[in-house]
């Protein structure tokens, strides 16, 4: 369908906006429900135009200096800071999410961006002197060609930016497939980008569904792809990357636990999870969605998260004083509230129901507002699935390790959370617990940029993880060197080179 009359979101190709689409799609304002401006839809020419353009530029870039590389970092990481408040309110205007989450959203791109200037380090290789006599051997770590990345609504400037910066620093193009429901954000990347100096062709946008994906996924000249999205289409991103020769990261969806003791600050456990559940609406992949109370704290836990769940003020995310904004579509409201409805045919207990919230001149936003159930079971859907939504939902268990086993039996394993105040109870939970990324008295333990950020289980389709020393292995691929300058020719050997 083609929208008219309004702004349009274009694809970002060799250095410059290319507007001519065959298709169009629509970015809405989730707090109003209007259609605000409208997106270029990639087919597979669009998506060979993008990858051709990266293909040729690779050669140049993979070859410049690492100083050369930094400088344009440096440049970029300048400009973005200079512009983290306009960034902001992209994100803001088409995701929904509040100003300061968009903020702290952009703060934690910027922190990769920063960790990315550092590459002269990162990519340094290792040599050993005198292997054997007169052999000396040395490591490498060289560019893989052209990368892609496929990004999800929920963070459409952090998620990007935890991937395309090390990218391009380790000497790699870069095509990025941001989600079409709020495509704005990456524009604006792409050209901070070029105004710091970066050669047209080593950064690409492009929009589109799932023809766009398809076609980055099968592509002949694509090397590497990275994922964050849901489950299914990770292990689809995966397995169809994979079977056409590629590199692969796909980081799938979460059912994030928090595990609270009997000895835990009832007050401080109830406030994190709170933020980490309701935060954003929901919609992270390291939200917190499952409690489980361990023995007594589960009365006291239940009263004091549905007293927040009901103080949170609901409003549109650029507006002083909200604490929490609209989903960012009709389907997605729509799929949260049939969601509630099934907990509570399943037998949950509802003791916050944000269904039929409204917003005061702001009628046909997409309005969920916080909800919580307790006496969840593990085979109700609300507990099985990703909701993706501001909707906890709280377990009970008896002991510790009736808590550790129920989270371990998840099928997801991206991040928990355990609230105590004893040391070794904390100690045995981080030692045993099986997922990637684990907090003590932390609700959203989120690595800082020099750590890696990834989950266990069907969280993760992969071996490497985003960000961090994991992402630099990701981008490049290893070369080791032996060599030796003879003095005079020793005469050929015919048996495997042995060292002495």
């Amino acid at each position: 369908m083609t929208v008219t009359g309004l702004e349009t979101v274009a694809h970002w190709i060799g250095g410059e906006r290319v507007e001519a689409s065959e298709a169009w799609g629509e970015v809405t304002d989730p707090a109003t429900g209007a259609v605000a401006r409208r997106v270029a839809l990639a087919g597979a020419g669009e998506v060979d135009r993008a990858v051709e353009a990266a293909a040729a530029a690779f050669e140049r870039w993979s070859r410049e200096s690492l100083t050369r590389r930094s400088n344009v970092l440096f440049g970029f990481r300048e400009r973005l800071a200079a512009r983290a408040g306009d960034l902001a309110g992209i994100v803001t205007a088409e995701h929904g999410k509040t100003t300061d989450d968009a903020r702290g959203e952009v703060q934690r791109g910027l922190e990769v961006v920063e960790f990315a200037c550092g590459l002269a380090h990162l990519v340094k290789g290792e040599a050993s002197e005198a292997v054997a006599t007169g052999v000396d051997s040395r490591s490498l770590r060289q560019p893989l060609g052209v990368c892609a990345g496929i990004t999800p609504f929920n963070f459409p400037a952090m998620v990007p930016l935890w991937m395309f910066p090390l990218a391009l620093a380790c000497g790699n193009s870069f095509v990025l497939k941001p989600s079409e429901k709020d495509p704005s954000a990456s524009m604006l990347l792409a050209e901070l980008l070029a105004d710091a100096g970066l050669p047209d062709g080593v950064f690409n946008v492009v929009h589109g569904e799932r023809d766009a994906v398809d076609a980055l996924l099968t592509h002949p000249r694509v090397d590497a792809v990275s994922f964050v999205g849901s489950t299914p289409v990770a292990r689809h991103v995966y397995e169809t990357a994979t079977a056409h020769g590629k590199r692969v990261q796909a980081l799938g969806g979460a059912k994030n636990h928090a595990v609270v003791m009997p000895d835990a600050d009832v007050e401080i456990a109830a406030d994190a999870i709170a933020s980490a559940g309701y935060g954003s609406a929901g919609q992270r992949c390291m939200a917190i969605s499952a409690v489980v109370a361990v023995g007594a704290a589960g009365d006291a836990l239940a009263e004091a998260l549905a007293e927040r769940a009901r103080a949170v003020r609901v409003g549109p995310g650029a507006e002083e004083g909200s604490e929490m904004g609209p989903l960012v579509t009709g389907a997605a409201r729509d799929r949260v509230t049939g969601y509630i409805e099934q907990g509570e045919r399943e037998g949950a207990a509802l003791l916050a129901d944000g269904r039929g919230m409204s917003v005061d001149g702001h009628e046909d936003g997409f309005w969920v507002g916080p909800t919580l159930f307790d006496r969840v079971s593990e085979d109700m859907a609300v507990y099985r699935d990703e909701i993706f939504g501001p909707v906890l939902v709280m377990l009970r268990a008896e002991t510790f390790d009736e808590a550790l086993d129920l989270v371990n039996r998840n099928p997801y394993g991206n991040g928990a959370a355990i609230f105590t105040a004893d040391g070794r109870t904390a100690r045995e939970f981080e030692s045993r617990v099986q997922v990637g990324m684990v907090g003590i008295n932390v609700p959203i333990p989120v690595p800082m940029a020099y750590y890696s950020f990834g989950g266990w289980k069907q969280s993760l389709f992969g071996d490497l993880h985003v960000h961090g020393r994991e992402g630099v292995l990701f981008y490049t691929r290893g070369k080791v060197v032996t060599e030796r300058w003879p003095e005079q020719a020793l005469g050929a050997e015919y048996g495997f080179p042995a060292h002495r």
